[in-house]
C-alpha cells in the first residue's frame, strides 16, 4: 500500500508556524509522510493568515494556486479560514474542508499536543506560550480571530521544550500575541519569569529569546530575570505601535509615551547591553504631521536597535475602520518611508560601531564553497528573519549549523556584519 502523503503551507506569523508543526506531527502519526511537491500529495493543507490586507491577499493567492495543483483533498485552516469561511466555501469550490482558527486551536488545547516536527531547521524552534489577547487595540483583528488569551499549562511548555532540546534544538523563542502576561490566566499573576527560569534550567537549550512583549507590561523582576540568566538573550521586542499620546489613546493602546520611554531606559540602565526591537505604525487615523514628527524623534532619543514600520491597514471588523479621519494613502506611505529611512540610517552606524567586538553566534549555513570557507550566522541581536546576520571566515575550521562559535566583527554591510573566527 502507497504512503500517504501531505503538503503543508504555512503561512502569517511564527504562531501560525508551531500551529503548523504540531499538525504536521499529527500527520505523521497518523501514517503521513511530507512532500514538497502539491502534485503528489493527498492532503494539501493550508493554514491561513488574515492579519492586513496583504497577507489576505498571500493566503487567497496560494489557495487558489494550490486548487490548480490538487490531486487530492484541499484542507484550508488558520485566520483566512477564521475571518472568511463561507465566503472561501462558497468562491473555491475546489476546497474540501475549512477549519476555522477557533476549532484549531480548541483541538490543539484540548489535546495537549506538544509533538512537533521542527521546520526551520533543527537549531532553533518558537514555543508558543500562549493564545489569543485581550488588549483590544482599536486597529487590530488578531481577538476577533483568535478569542481571549488563554496560557498554555506551564508543565506542558516544559515538557514540549525538553522535547526540542532531545532534537537538537539550542534556541527557543518564546512567542504569543503577548508573552508578558503569560500566566495570568491560570495561575492569578504574571508567571513569564518563572517560567524563563524553568526553560533555562534545561540542558541542551543555550539560548531563550523572548518576542511581543508589551513595554507596560515588562515588570522590573522580568527584567531582572533576563539581565541575571547567562541563557536568555539580551533582546526586548516591544511592539510599541507610536509614540505619541493622541496616537496611543486612539490606538486602545495602555501606556503613554513617557511610560514607553521610562520603561526603554530603565532596561537600558539595567542591561547596557539590550537590543530594542519594535515595530511601528505610520498613518494611523488622525495622526498629524506633528505626531508623524514626535515618532521620529522618539524613535532617535532612545536609539532603537531594530525597528519595522507598517502603513496603517484599515481592516472591516475592528473600531479604527471606522474612524472618520483617515489618513490618505501617499502620506501614510510617506511617513512609513521616512521612518525606515531614518531607523537604517541608525542601524547602519550600529553596525559600524560593532567593529571590533567579539559576538557570540549560532550557526545558520555556509555559502558556497566558491566563496571560501565562509559561514552565515547571527547574534544575540538578531531574531530569525526579522532582523540581520554575521558572515564570517571559519579559518580552516569546520562548522555544522547550530554549533555556537566566537565571532571577531571585523566590518559591517549596511544592516549585516562581517567578521572572523576566534577561539
Amino acid at each position: 500500500m502507497a504512503t500517504k502523503k501531505i503538503h503543508l503551507v504555512s503561512l502569517g506569523c511564527d504562531k501560525n508556524l508551531c500551529d503548523s508543526e504540531k499538525m504536521l506531527a499529527l500527520a505523521v502519526k497518523d501514517g503521513y509522510e511530507f512532500t514538497d511537491v502539491p502534485e503528489e500529495a493527498d492532503i494539501i493543507l493550508i493554514n491561513t493568515c488574515a492579519f492586513i490586507l496583504d497577507a489576505q491577499e498571500e493566503s487567497v493567492n496560494t489557495i487558489l494556486e494550490m486548487a490548480e495543483r490538487k490531486r487530492g483533498e484541499l484542507i484550508i485552516t488558520g485566520c483566512l479560514a477564521e475571518r472568511f469561511r463561507d465566503e472561501i466555501q462558497k468562491e473555491i469550490p475546489e476546497v474540501d474542508r475549512v477549519i476555522g482558527n477557533s476549532e484549531l486551536q480548541d483541538y490543539l488545547f484540548r489535546e495537549h499536543v506538544k509533538d512537533r516536527v521542527v521546520t526551520t531547521g533543527g537549531h532553533y524552534a518558537y514555543l508558543k506560550i500562549a493564545e489569543g489577547c485581550d488588549k483590544r487595540c482599536t486597529y487590530c483583528i488578531i481577538p476577533y480571530l483568535r478569542g481571549e488569551y488563554r496560557s498554555v499549562p506551564m508543565e506542558d511548555l516544559i515538557s514540549e521544550a525538553e522535547s526540542l532540546a532531545e532534537k537538537g534544538v539550542k534556541e527557543l523563542i518564546l512567542v504569543a500575541q503577548e508573552t508578558t502576561v503569560y500566566g495570568k490566566d491560570i495561575y492569578g499573576k504574571k508567571m513569564l519569569p518563572e517560567l524563563l527560569g524553568k526553560l533555562s534550567a534545561i540542558d541542551g537549550i543555550e539560548w531563550i529569546r523572548c518576542m511581543y512583549m508589551y513595554p507596560e507590561e515588562i515588570t522590573d523582576e522580568l527584567i531582572e530575570t533576563i539581565k541575571d540568566s547567562a541563557k536568555i538573550c539580551h533582546y526586548f521586542d516591544m511592539p510599541i505601535q507610536h509614540s505619541s499620546d493622541s496616537v496611543l489613546k486612539r490606538m486602545g493602546r495602555r501606556t503613554t509615551g513617557s511610560e514607553i520611554r521610562e520603561r526603554i531606559s530603565f532596561i537600558r540602565n539595567e542591561i547596557p547591553d539590550a537590543c530594542i526591537r519594535t515595530t511601528m505604525i505610520s498613518g494611523f487615523p488622525g495622526e498629524t504631521e506633528d505626531d508623524h514628527q514626535d515618532l521620529l524623534q522618539f524613535i532617535e532619543e532612545m536609539d532603537i536597535d531594530r525597528l519595522g514600520c507598517f502603513a496603517y491597514s484599515r481592516e472591516d471588523g475592528t473600531p479604527a475602520a471606522s474612524f472618520s479621519d483617515q489618513v490618505e494613502e501617499e502620506t501614510k506611505t510617506r511617513r512609513r518611508d521616512e521612518v525606515m529611512e531614518l531607523q537604517q540610517e541608525m542601524a547602519f552606524e550600529k553596525a559600524e560601531a560593532r567593529i571590533g567586538h567579539v559576538m557570540r553566534t549560532i550557526v545558520e549555513g555556509r555559502l558556497t564553497e566558491e566563496e571560501g570557507n565562509v559561514y552565515v550566522g547571527r547574534t544575540y541581536l538578531d531574531a530569525p528573519d526579522v532582523d540581520g546576520y554575521i558572515y564570517f571566515d571559519g579559518g580552516r575550521h569546520e562548522y555544522m549549523t547550530g554549533d555556537m562559535v566566537n565571532v571577531l566583527v571585523t566590518g559591517s554591510n549596511e544592516y549585516d556584519l562581517l567578521g572572523e573566527i576566534v577561539k
